[in-house]
């Protein structure tokens, strides 16, 4: 409870009761309802027929919270799509339309250097495409929704589940957010108060960094014994290039310029309709405390590889996000008593391949299957949903984050030193020289900017950025406009600092507020100290934010706690 909470005299909270309640509209959450749908759906025709015992599911009550204005609006990815898990789930997904935007017909590796680009003669395993497919993460979910809505699921849009409700430790449901709050969390004219919506069995499903499951999973204690969550930061555009010069079906990735102090890589698509995906990812675990992805991106498209491939074209969409890269050995307890938790809130990523929609997509559909044992009678305790665990580890979950279980925590140390250690994972399963090898924090890794850029610091000449032009290039406000982000200006700040003096007295004057610059939406700033002449403060442009969680993943000091804003605010994603 935040001090945001109290109802006004004589308000009071709606208390709805549903059968299983699934936190999040995303790949994982809509895989989840969908399946569990077709599940009772095949129950009810088995119990029919004579082929099983006991009653029908009458009339069941899947509720899909999400804290967007619509699905999808949220979605964010590369994204090269493995259909092995759409192609379970709805097996003609063709023959209904999916938007699938290209498959995959050439694979290519390039290293860059400030110049020079040099293509690898052999297309390394991980990076095989072929057989995938180019899509749009913000259209599957919508397309996903659509079957969903159809098969008789209940998608609330625009509730944000911001607290999780316990009898004891066993989860009973959640509470969305209240509406119609002002700045200081005053109720407005238009105010409308929180659900209490309990369940039976709830599945969380929130995504990469996924709020409510992180109170979760501190109360429960599900961490001990994993590793530290890691994660990278992705950021991309698409440019809208003139008719006749795309063809379509290409993945490239590269290596090298324009990260200097960080690991990372850049991604290029092609699709119809002559467009270019071009994205950049950055290891969130670097020491450097200037990283800035939108500022690399940007620098990315005045090498010469990528400034003939792009040149004539328009940037017309952008978008931000963090994506969990700890996989196998940063997974938490995956089940307990009345939860399940999904995809990438449960680290659920390769980051060899950077995939991971195909395996929220499948741990949705295994939550699925348990959650159809409950209906049909069973207890959602500790001991029921412990199957689900059991069905992760008989998946193709496990057989590829298994795989490359230590590949994170190697490339870590760059990417010459690391490469004959990840060789000798790929032909050792992924164990390497040693196995389960330990992760930081990435808030842990940030050094001093005297550390790491000496004298130089912002004004060398990596940390510059190249002049926008509203056409190729942007500063992080010009790309923000092209995010549709919206909030309501007079709402409560959802990023929450906890001390402002850490940001004045230590933050800024040692390592130059990484806020300001690892945030790829200008939502930070240091502006002149009121409180203490000569010194800087930290602003918060909270309307800004895209939601990629950054802040509440790399601040040095854990400074910033990312909470979920009133439902419905944020970007609007519709290319991405």
């Amino acid at each position: 409870m935040t001090q945001y909470d109290s109802l006004p005299e004589g308000v009071t909270r709606e208390t709805m009761d549903v059968d299983v309640l699934i936190v999040g509209g995303g790949a994982a959450g809509l895989s989840c309802a969908l399946q569990l749908s077709n599940e009772i759906k095949k129950h009810n025709e088995d119990v029919a027929s004579g082929k099983a015992s006991g009653a029908a599911i009458q009339d069941p009550m899947i509720v899909v919270l999400e804290k967007g204005t619509e699905i999808g609006a949220h979605s964010f990815s590369g994204a090269v799509l493995n259909p092995k898990a759409l192609a379970e789930l709805v097996p003609d997904y063709k023959e209904k339309g999916c938007p699938l935007d290209a498959e995959v017909k050439e694979d290519a590796v390039y290293y860059l250097g400030d110049q020079s680009s040099f293509k690898l003669p052999i297309t390394p395993p991980p990076f095989h495409n072929k057989g995938n497919y180019i899509v749009s993460l913000s259209k599957l979910n919508r397309w996903l929704a659509e079957q969903c809505e159809a098969a008789g699921v209940n998608i609330f849009p625009g509730f944000a589940a911001v607290e999780a409700l316990y009898e004891g430790d066993r989860v009973v449901g959640v509470r969305t957010g209240d509406k119609g709050r002002d700045k200081n969390g005053q109720p407005k004219a238009n105010f409308e108060p929180g659900l209490i919506l309990k369940s039976k069995i709830t599945i969380f499903a929130e995504g990469t960094r996924g709020s409510l499951f992180k109170q979760v999973q501190e109360k429960l204690n599900l961490r001990q014994g994993k590793n530290p969550e890691v994660f990278e930061e992705g950021v991309k555009e698409i440019i809208q290039m003139p008719s006749g010069t795309v063809k379509p079906g290409q993945v490239i990735h590269t290596l090298g310029y324009p990260l200097k102090k960080s690991i990372g890589g850049t991604f290029i698509y092609t699709i119809p309709g002559d467009r270019i995906i071009l994205g950049l990812v950055a290891y969130l675990d670097t020491r450097d405390p200037l990283l800035d992805p939108h500022r690399e991106l940007q620098k990315l498209k005045t090498h010469p590889f990528i400034s003939n491939m792009i040149k004539g074209g328009k940037v017309i969409a952008y978008g931000g996000k963090t994506l969990p890269a700890g996989g196998w050995y940063s997974m938490p307890q995956l089940f307990g008593d009345g939860w399940m938790v999904c995809g990438d809130s449960a680290s659920m990523v390769d980051v060899q391949k950077l995939k991971g929609i195909h395996l929220a997509m499948k741990s949705g559909m295994n939550a699925a299957e348990v959650a159809l044992q409950v209906l049909k009678g069973s207890e959602s305790s500790k001991s029921v949903t412990q199957s689900y665990g059991q069905k992760v580890n008989e998946s193709y979950i496990k057989t590829e984050l298994y795989r490359v279980r230590n590949f994170h925590q190697t490339l870590s140390m760059g990417v010459f030193k690391s490469l004959p250690l990840i060789a000798l994972q790929e032909v050792t399963g992924g164990r390497g020289l040693r196995d389960g090898m330990s992760t930081h924090t990435d808030a842990q890794t940030t050094k001093k900017l005297q550390e790491v850029w000496g004298s130089e610091g912002l004004q060398a000449p990596e940390n510059q950025l190249p002049k926008p032009d509203g056409q190729l290039f942007f500063d992080k406000l010009s790309s923000v406009y092209l995010t549709g982000t919206l909030h309501d200006e007079n709402s409560p700040n959802h990023l929450l600092l906890k001390n402002p003096d850490t940001c004045r007295s230590i933050c800024e004057p040692q390592y130059k507020s990484p806020c300001n610059h690892f945030c790829p939406a200008q939502v930070y700033e240091m502006v002149p100290s009121s409180a203490e002449p000569g010194k800087k403060d930290l602003h918060i442009n909270y309307t800004n934010c895209i939601h990629c969680k950054t802040c509440d993943i790399k601040c040095p000091f854990e400074n910033i706690d990312w909470t979920a804003p009133e439902g419905g605010g944020g970007p609007q994603y519709r290319e991405t």
